[in-house]
């Protein structure tokens, strides 16, 4: 018999650490090749952690809702080889052990190398506080003491320190010890800051008739993204209506030809992205992003199509280099994301790195919508519902009256460095682009 230890799985170059949301496996039980054992939850994706052997659980190493850092042992699985060798690669060790390595080698190997994260700082305070190895590391490589970390307000689950709030805190320390004295106490005066900006939300009542739901934990970060995006970005909207009449007709006449060609369904929205990448590609400065007093301006054309999730919540997937997809590249990219967004198969590598986002309201029935920025973005579209409306039709002969397919479209963008004359000509091009389609165009 030997040992397989299960570890955390890389999850994207951002991704230090994730939550354990459920155990599908108990000890003792058989395991296939391949086949999930775990639930986990990062701050992009949810997954499941497959195994890499076949064998027997013997050991469970973290419980449900523990957070645990990437490349951390989280199981153990005995298995049929009688050859120390399968055991899975320590953290920073080369791939393959020497064969003559032993599993009290290896165990010894695991300590040193989980001692040297939770050192100076202990996993969880005298206080009783626990503290994540990613924030852990962050404290000791910017000396923050242990005292220090205890004065953290955390916006995580349970009041917990995030990534987020301390580099936060780090930021503003720095600022802070530029700012003042160095007889100043720097330490007491951040917290003191932090506290008097936390708006405290109006105590709710409620009655032996109400029901109380627990939000998920997607829902959660939801939340926090939104209104931490409204406090970032000076939102400013602009309405354009755009008649996409012959968009209609066209893909009416050819969809079931490209169904059977490309095996694809044909819908309007790779139609809608291709026409927004290329509108972005005239105006690249609403390809951009915004830290501090500098413009990132961005290379690539990485789309985000908000995508709906079983449980209701949305999910953002993302097309990488939108600007070189043909119309069949764009058909396959956005039904593949939607169908492993639907199925909650998404990779973490798949929600990351969009430069310009689009969100689809009229799938709901909207007509139109006013959606927030996501973050580190400056700029979100909004596609209304096509509607079938009279219309004034000019002709040569004179106007008339006649029945046109219309849509609306929203246009989101910070204003602090988007101004109101590039967010409407974006639209406004977007607008030419989608009107002017050539109905006899082949694909």
């Amino acid at each position: 018999m030997a040992r397989f230890e299960l570890k955390l799985p890389k999850m994207g170059e951002s991704v230090a650490e994730a939550t354990i949301t459920s155990w599908l496996k108990e000890v003792g039980d058989t395991i296939e090749l391949d086949e999930a054992i775990v639930e986990i939850a990062t701050d992009k994706v949810d997954s499941e952690v497959p195994s890499e052997v076949e064998g027997t659980l013997i050991e469970v190493l973290f419980e449900k809702d523990d957070v645990v850092a990437v490349g951390a042992t989280i199981a153990v699985i005995e298995t049929e080889e009688v050859d120390s060798a399968v055991v899975s690669p320590i953290i920073n060790e080369p791939s393959k052990l020497k064969e003559e390595s032993s599993i009290l080698e290896i165990e010894k190997t695991i300590e040193k190398v989980t001692d040297a994260i939770t050192s100076p700082i202990t996993k969880i305070s005298e206080s009783g506080k626990f503290y994540s190895p990613l924030v852990r590391n962050i404290a000791k490589t910017e000396g923050v003491s242990m005292n220090e970390l205890e004065t953290i307000i955390g916006s995580g689950k349970d009041d917990r320190v995030t990534k987020e709030d301390i580099l936060s805190y780090i930021e503003n320390k720095q600022n802070s010890s530029q700012l003042n004295s160095p007889s100043t106490p720097v330490k007491e005066e951040i917290p003191k800051r932090i506290k008097e900006n936390i708006v405290k939300p109006a105590p709710v009542s409620t009655n032996g008739g109400d029901e109380i739901i627990e939000m998920s934990r997607m829902g959660k970060l939801i939340s926090k993204h939104m209104v931490a995006s409204l406090q970032t970005s000076a939102h400013v909207q602009s309405f354009i209506e755009i008649d996409v009449t012959n968009i209609v007709k066209w893909r009416n006449n050819v969809k079931d030809a490209f169904l059977s060609r490309e095996g694809e369904k044909l819908t309007f929205t790779p139609i809608f992205m291709q026409a927004i990448a290329s509108t972005i590609k005239k105006y690249p400065l609403i390809n951009i992003a915004l830290d501090g007093d500098s413009i990132i301006k961005r290379k690539n054309i990485n789309l985000g199509m908000a995508a709906a999730l079983p449980d209701g919540n949305l999910i953002v997937p993302v097309i990488k280099n939108a600007d070189q997809l043909n119309l069949v590249g764009m058909t396959k990219s956005v039904n593949d994301l939607a169908n492993r967004a639907r199925n909650n198969a998404l990779d973490p590598d798949d929600i990351q790195g969009g430069t310009y986002t689009v969100t689809n309201v009229g799938s709901f029935g909207s007509i139109m919508g006013t959606p927030i920025i996501n973050q580190p973005q400056v700029a979100i579209l909004a596609l209304g519902a096509i509607r079938k409306v009279p219309a004034v039709i000019e002709t040569l002969e004179g106007d008339f009256i006649g029945i046109r397919q219309k849509m609306f479209v929203s246009h989101s963008y910070d204003h602090r460095v988007v101004n109101g004359a590039l967010g409407g000509m974006f639209i406004k091009t977007l607008k030419d682009i989608l009107e002017s389609w050539d109905v006899d165009q082949n694909i």
